[in-house]
């Protein structure tokens, strides 16, 4: 018959088996050695509590790695896509949406050429505020109208469309006031009379010396505004088609005052003016062969043959933002009835010699003097003498322009 104490020495055995067994796969938790248990007497074994029960191992599972899958053979599913990302090939029924973007639609013509009405009056007299149009105003839209207008809306930066549209409209009547009934129809009547007959003084004085500088008057400046003054004011205001009355009003003095130079003392004082040389001094590079010799510091332009000048004219060049280029140059082309592609203005009897710049007709330069300036071309004011220069120059001759 065993023994208690045999019974506990085997159950203390069999749980150190069992828990090295169940560390097996985790070496650093293996259990130690229990220690040897002493037997107790019988006495003390009966008076004894029963022996704590050993402790057993965690039941928490050891985690371990999980083999990798083996690669399959078969390809991998794509991941399924939301139905409403997912491209759904184009309906060969159904138009296809074009990337391009469609043209805007040009605005809509407020005006254009074969319009015929006061509306197209308007316009030309703003146009010729802005010295744009020229001539009599009518009401028809034709080609000098749809000029005007393209040269307008170029210099503003609008589309040159040679249409009237809102935006050309709004612009133009932004720069020029609103027109008279008479001025739309060609009427003009007198303002009131700034200087007239009877009139005395300096004002009368610097009035005569405009008039002479423009050949209008020939008498002594002594301010005096006497028959030979109002018959010189008379005969300026016809040529301008000015209501001709002899006498002074604001839109007569404005155009005199475009057209000449503040007078001197000496021509206020009737002062001699030194004997001027008939002829321009001609620069070295003008005295052989045929040559058209343009001085700026003369304002004179020559058509000179083996250093003998043929004709001589008025001229003016460029301003600073747009200078006339120096140099020696040939005529490139002609073109009588020039219109600039640019500025959409007339450039009549144009000789071509550097580019884009030419000798022509202007009328701006007939109307204002010296007070304007061209876009770089010599202008010419005097239309006879510019038309014979024309019809002597020939494609090829040499064009020389200096400073002296």
């Amino acid at each position: 018959m065993l023994s208690l104490s045999s019974v506990r020495r085997g159950a203390v055995a069999l749980v150190a088996v069992a828990a090295l067994g169940l560390s097996a796969c985790a070496p650093e938790t293996l259990v130690a050695d229990p220690a040897p248990v002493d037997e107790p007497t019988p006495s003390a074994a009966v008076e004894q509590s029963p022996a704590p029960e050993p402790a057993m191992p965690s039941e928490e599972p050891i985690a371990t790695p999980e083999p990798e899958p083996t690669p399959s053979a078969e390809p991998t599913a794509e991941p399924t896509l939301d139905p409403e990302e997912a491209e759904v090939p184009n309906d060969p029924d159904e138009p296809v949406e074009s990337e391009v973007p469609e043209p805007e639609p040009a605005a809509p013509a407020l005006m254009k050429k074969g319009d015929d009405s006061e509306q197209v009056r308007e316009l030309q007299h703003r146009l010729l505020q802005l010295e744009w149009f020229e001539g009599k105003i009518t009401s028809t839209y034709g080609d000098a109208t749809l000029l005007a207008v393209e040269g307008f809306q170029a210099k503003r930066g609008l589309p040159a469309t040679g249409e009237v549209d809102q935006a050309t409209w709004d612009k133009l009547v932004s720069m020029t006031r609103q027109p008279t009934k008479d001025e739309m129809h060609n009427v003009l009547k007198p303002g009131p009379a700034l200087l007239a007959s009877g009139a005395k003084g300096d004002k009368v004085k610097d009035l005569q010396a405009r008039l002479k500088q423009l050949d209008w008057y020939t008498d002594l400046i002594d301010g005096d505004y006497g028959k030979k003054t109002a018959e010189a004011v008379s005969g300026f205001q016809k040529k301008r088609e000015i209501p001709v009355t002899g006498e002074v009003d604001q839109r007569t003095l404005d155009r005199l005052n475009g057209m000449t130079r503040k007078p001197t003392a000496d021509e206020l004082n009737n002062v001699a003016p030194k004997p001027k040389s008939p002829s321009m001094t001609l620069d070295d590079r003008c005295l052989q062969g045929r040559v058209v010799c343009i001085s700026k510091a003369q304002r004179k332009l020559a058509l000179v043959v083996d250093g003998k000048i043929q004709m001589q004219m008025d001229v003016r060049f460029g301003s600073e933002l747009t200078p006339t280029r120096n140099g020696v140059f040939s005529v490139g082309w002609k073109s009588r009835n020039h219109v600039s592609s640019i500025y959409k203005t007339p450039m009549p009897y144009a000789l071509f010699f550097s580019g884009g710049q030419a000798v022509h007709y202007s009328s701006d330069f007939a109307a204002r003097g010296y007070n304007g300036s061209s876009h770089g071309c010599v202008n010419v004011r005097d239309k006879k003498k510019v038309a014979a220069l024309f019809d002597s120059v020939s494609e090829g001759d040499k064009v020389v322009v200096y400073t002296g």
